[in-house]
């Protein structure tokens, strides 16, 4: 890729080429670094997303189109990070921009029922066939936040098992988990009334799972578990894994819950399509969206059923913007793109990305381990293999730090945790340069 296409500060030209990777960024983006002091005088670290944060200060984007993103000093990069795995279809694709112009001229929100939801709930079903009714709501988070409590109301049973590394979003049950199971689930700002509900077994692993699991076995509502970690590393379960965790909740009466926020994207039928594992009850979010907030949960008709107003009393689940038409709009016209050989296509882009870095992390010597399922995949420096989020835990992260830095100056958008996805604008030449960039930032390192 010709560099002058990702690059276009001058101010890079005052830097020299021994510079720090911090060094490089902060010559690259003085409009970042003065909107971020800026954003620190209104807002807490000056932005409204924690996990967007990263030393010196977040990068300011002012454009997006395709597989490519501007920022406000005029450098374009290209998105291995699609605002974390939501932009499968890339930056303002015209299917969808079409479809929500159009949407925001018809109808963009009313306290009534629209039609979009009804449309978006049989595309769902028909996607997922462990889905019989489905809800809508504004993000992953509120979408897990109701399948707990859908579970808990359906059981009548109070702990929920999730496991290490795994993220549920924001509320106080999906915060309540540590990164390692010898920690006690907690934090700040969550009483310990709630924590005391959550217990956290190891990832990928039967046996200390059930020893976790087996003292609450009478009180266990339901497992909530990702079928590829993602924040927690893009760690894929084992197949066995799952199928003991749907053995383990028939037994026991509790239920099996899939948060599909970021799986869903590995496959048509989505993960537990290519796991062949049947949940009872899914969580949705992100490329359902097309790039606008969404969220949604489903599964089987009699716990869902429990959200039915018609009951007496039903459970209740109130929300301004749940079903929104615009983001229903968006969504839905994303997923009119993505047929079974998009999802093939974009798996075997990925796989050839991985393959690279890996040779060029083995050439350089450096213990290096790649996970990827669908177009998913996380950097992780550190020998394999990468099991569970304790693997995580022990690899190099300033390292990764570093990395991300370079790779930053270098024309590629990734994530200092080195998690990335591609996108269908994507093509042979994005991967090339996502090496080539990998190649060079190897190749700067000090000895």
């Amino acid at each position: 890729m010709d560099a002058s296409r990702v690059r276009k500060n001058p101010a890079m030209a005052k830097v020299t080429t021994g510079a720090q990777p911090s060094e490089r960024f902060e010559a690259s983006t003085p409009g970042s670094h003065a909107l971020w002091q800026r954003a620190v005088g209104s807002l807490p670290g000056g932005n409204s997303r924690t996990t967007i944060f990263h030393d010196p200060y977040p990068l300011y984007v002012a454009h997006g189109n395709g597989c490519r993103v501007t920022d406000v000093d005029g450098v374009e990069r290209i998105d291995f990070i699609s605002n974390y795995t939501s932009l499968i279809l890339g930056h303002c694709h015209p299917r969808v921009v079409e479809a929500v112009q159009l949407q925001a001229t018809r109808l963009m929100s009313s306290a009534t029922a629209n039609e979009l939801e009804v449309e978006m709930a049989e595309r769902l079903r028909e996607r997922l066939p462990s889905v019989e009714l489905v809800r809508f709501a504004n993000s992953g988070t509120e979408a897990t936040m109701l399948a707990i409590r859908a579970a808990r109301a359906f059981t009548g049973r109070t702990t929920i098992a999730t496991f290490a590394g795994g993220y549920h979003g924001s509320h106080d049950y999906a915060v309540s988990i540590p990164a390692d199971t010898r920690a006690r689930p907690g934090g700040m700002g969550v009483p310990s009334a709630v924590a005391d509900t959550v217990v956290v077994a190891p990832f990928n692993d039967h046996d200390a799972t059930l020893t976790v699991l087996e003292p609450r076995l009478d009180d266990l509502a339901a497992v909530v578990v990702e079928p590829v970690l993602g924040a927690g590393g893009v760690i894929p379960a084992e197949p066995e894994f799952l199928r003991f965790l749907r053995e383990l909740t028939d037994a026991s009466g509790s239920l099996l819950v899939f948060d599909e926020v970021i799986a869903f994207r590995v496959g048509y039928h989505g993960a537990q399509g290519r796991y062949d594992v049947t949940p009872d009850l899914t969580t949705l979010g992100k490329i359902i969206g097309g790039g606008l907030p969404v969220g949604a949960f489903g599964g089987r008709a009699e716990v869902m059923a429990l959200f039915d107003p018609r009951r007496d009393p039903p459970l209740a689940h109130g929300g301004t913007f749940n079903g929104n038409p615009l983001s229903l709009a968006a969504g839905l016209a994303t997923l009119a793109e993505l047929t079974p050989a998009t999802f093939t296509e974009l798996e075997a882009l990925t796989s050839e990305l991985t393959s690279e870095l890996a040779t060029l992390f083995a050439d350089s010597d450096i213990a290096a381990c790649i996970t990827q399922l669908g177009s998913l995949f996380n950097i992780h420096l550190t020998d394999g293999p990468v099991l569970s989020h304790a693997d995580v835990v022990a690899s190099d992260r300033p390292l990764m730090r570093e990395l991300h830095l370079a790779l930053l100056d270098h024309g590629i958008l990734f994530t200092p945790r080195g998690m990335g996805c591609l996108s269908t604008p994507m093509t042979r030449a994005e991967v090339d340069a996502f090496a080539d960039a990998t190649r060079l930032a190897l190749a700067e390192r000090a000895p």
